[in-house]
């Protein structure tokens, strides 16, 4: 007989259909969120209230499952909406009191995620606030991203190494006349964990470096993409600007002012171990209280990066499932019709694209096409991104 430590030890990873389930609803919903954020996104809308809008959608979808089980278990938001638009790179996730409004034509980058007890599922798309074909650098910069990610996703499967997967989205952003933004990491996700220890770089350079590691079977990564047309060098020009935070588990220190000491007991309450953004904590005491914490690194800091005015940035993120039959990519929106002014011959990235996602085991290719419809994989996101975004990639 196992002892119940083992029993949960052994069913916290894809073994074990529970968790597969868990991991798939936090998939739908954050889909789901994502679709409406796109939906509500439209000129002169306040960022911050989208923003809101897909953090409330979150928080009431994973409050309305799961409501029965007998061992209360924690569910919302996993990481808070943000919507980066043009030259910013990411994490733009404002303050209520912040006017920034978007206008037509700005390219949008919207980051999200959920949790159902601790498992996660995140995504990030990229939007061009426009109705018709997104066309030139901007069309060219999202397909870099989005061929990138498709190529991503065929070589994270067990076997395969982080540093095989570095090298190939370089190749491809390059191929579209584009840079793989630096410091961008995609992350094994485990069980309240949202950013594990076997890492892919997005570039690997001296400064950077991460241990070699190799995927295994029943392992969940977070795959995150992010391409620029210009130097893909971000800074960080506002601290102020930073406003998601996650609670650095491993830290203490004793806080000597009080604003920081009220600020850091509600953290611990409210949101002990995923990232969060200020809005949610009591906002003039949030500002003077979390520059104590983050000085003395009880929080991790999420800044706002950004790119040169006039540079084009791309965010596409996914959660895969490594499943003993393929790669099952949970979390995904179809891109608007693109018409970039690169297309991609290179015969290195076509053969990678053209690899399957799934394992021939036994029963292995019939069961899935019975999933193919299932509500976690949105059944226009294989397909069309595949025609629009690699061009002369899917015409031999």
């Amino acid at each position: 007989m196992m002892s119940d430590e083992e029993r949960e030890e052994k069913e916290l990873d894809l073994t074990s259909p529970e968790v597969v389930t868990k991991y798939k609803t936090a998939a739908d919903i954050v889909n789901r969120a994502l679709q409406l954020v796109i939906s509500e996104c439209k000129p002169k809308a306040k960022i911050v209230d989208i923003c809101e809008k897909g953090d409330s959608f979150i928080r009431e979808q994973t409050g309305n499952v799961y409501k029965n089980v007998k061992k209360k278990i924690e569910r919302g938001v996993a990481f808070p909406t943000c919507i980066s638009v043009n030259n910013t790179v990411c994490h733009f996730s404002p303050l209520s009191s912040d006017e920034t409004v978007m206008e037509e034509g700005d390219m949008l980058k919207i980051d999200l995620g959920c949790h159902i007890d601790g498992f996660i599922a995140v995504v990030a798309h990229t939007h061009v606030l426009q109705e018709g074909p997104v066309t030139g650098r901007a069309a060219d910069v999202i397909a870099a991203a989005n061929t990138a990610a498709e190529v991503a996703l065929r070589l994270v499967r067990p076997g395969k190494k982080n540093k095989d997967v570095t090298e190939a989205i370089q190749k491809v952003a390059a191929s579209y006349d584009c840079r793989i933004v630096e410091g961008v990491l995609s992350h094994q996700m485990k069980q309240f964990v949202i950013d594990g220890n076997k890492v892919v770089l997005s570039v690997a350079n001296p400064e950077t470096r991460v241990d070699e590691a190799e995927f295994e079977e029943n392992e969940v990564y977070s795959i995150d993409i992010v391409t620029s047309t210009g130097e893909g060098k971000p800074k960080l020009l506002d601290e102020k600007q930073t406003t998601i935070y996650k609670r650095a588990v491993d830290r203490n220190y004793h806080l000597k002012m009080k604003a920081s000491r009220f600020i850091f007991s509600e953290i611990t309450q409210k949101f002990p171990i995923m990232p969060f953004t200020a809005r949610a904590l009591e906002e003039k005491r949030a500002r003077l209280g979390l520059v104590e914490c983050v000085n003395h690194d009880l929080l991790q800091p999420y800044p706002v990066l950004q790119e040169k005015p006039g540079d084009y940035i791309a965010h596409i993120k996914f959660t895969v499932l490594l499943m003993p039959n393929g790669s099952d990519r949970v979390t995904s929106h179809p891109l608007q019709d693109l018409q970039p002014t690169i297309t991609t011959d290179d015969p290195e990235i076509k053969a990678w694209l053209a690899l399957g996602t799934k394992t021939k085991k036994k029963g292995g290719g019939k069961k899935k096409k019975g999933k193919k419809g299932d509500k976690t994989e949105d059944p226009t996101s294989a397909e069309p991104m595949d025609t629009t975004a690699n061009g002369a990639a899917s015409q031999e």
